[in-house]
């Protein structure tokens, strides 16, 4: 017989020996829950989580039925990936994978637009093409596997991607509204970030274009580089209120043909950066940006490169 105190004295109850929760979440990252979180696009990178390609590329055979660009050489594709992983690890970053456990969809390996990190965990992304309807399981199991905490996931008709919200300080995220993220995903993302406590800046993003990400990155705490003529005024307002510089990027064949644009910061002024970008990779060292490179030729004609195939899990936070 369950012995129930009618005077609720009992810890069940609140009674002697209850003991309330003491830290907020964010207190916990690192002890109940794993180390994660960002509050910035420049620290010292900490964890990745990937996926490797595999035989969901055959379909990039139809590029237009899957969003991409051209069909893909899967051996080329998988070396490629492999490169990039060893390039992680080889500066101090942690990488996990995915590992679906059936054929996942033919994007899946685009890992940045399935999440967004917070400094309490991890956003769930509900990606706007039917294409692609689905790869956010895979994400959102094995973040719960590795113990990052789940505080949202989009729902009803919202449609969000992770490559389109990006940290300007520990206060400010900027959200961008477009092809991938919708009127709802943006008050969704507004919602949970004013309940930590952080301001977003929501910007319409050009007809034409995917992410917020393909025409803004930041490098350091003082500089950011963009994409003229497709990062709007108000995200470049927003840039310099904070303290910016914004170096626009020079046009050319390596910003459009070569993914030259589509790296991932390591830390402060370095990144991750496709090689076989001469030009584009002079131009960053000038900035004083440190290059480390990596091919991704083959990937990039899945429409996209090593940013939109990192899903960023933790860096060093203040």
């Amino acid at each position: 017989m369950i012995n129930v105190d009618p005077n609720h004295t009992q810890s069940a109850y609140g009674g002697e020996g209850w003991r309330p929760r003491q830290r907020a979440l964010r207190g916990e990252l690192g002890t109940l829950w794993a180390a994660c979180g960002i509050n910035s696009e420049y620290r010292t990178l900490k964890h990745v989580l990937l996926h490797r390609p595999g035989a969901e590329l055959m379909a990039s055979h139809d590029p237009d039925a899957v969003n991409m660009l051209e069909p893909l050489n899967l051996v080329n594709a998988q070396a490629q990936h492999d490169a990039m992983a060893d390039a992680y690890r080889a500066h101090g970053v942690t990488v996990t994978y995915v590992d679906p456990v059936e054929l996942p969809r033919p994007n899946q390996m685009f890992m940045a637009d399935l999440f967004v990190m917070t400094p309490e965990g991890a956003i769930v992304a509900r990606p706007a093409s039917e294409v692609r309807a689905g790869e956010e399981r895979n994400a959102s199991r094995r973040l719960a596997d590795i113990g990052v905490p789940i505080v949202r996931s989009i729902s009803n008709r919202g449609t969000f991607e992770g490559a389109d919200l990006m940290w300007l300080d520990p206060q400010t995220a900027i959200v961008g509204r477009g092809l991938r993220t919708n009127d709802s995903g943006v008050s969704q993302i507004t919602g949970v970030l004013n309940d930590m406590g952080v301001e977003t800046v929501v910007v319409d993003m050009p007809f034409g274009t995917m992410h917020l990400m393909g025409m803004l990155r930041i490098v350091d705490h003082n500089l950011a580089i963009a994409w003229p003529t497709r990062l709007v005024h108000r995200a470049v307002e927003a840039l310099r209120y904070r303290g910016y510089k914004v170096a626009m990027l020079p046009d050319g064949d390596e910003v459009r043909r070569g993914a030259a644009f589509n790296h991932v910061t390591l830390g402060p002024r370095k990144i991750l950066l496709a090689s076989g970008n001469p030009n584009t990779q002079s131009w960053y060292e000038r900035l004083g940006i440190e290059c480390v490179t990596t091919p991704v030729g083959e990937l990039a004609k899945a429409a996209g490169a090593i940013g939109c195939l990192t899903g960023i899990v933790a860096r060093e936070m203040n």
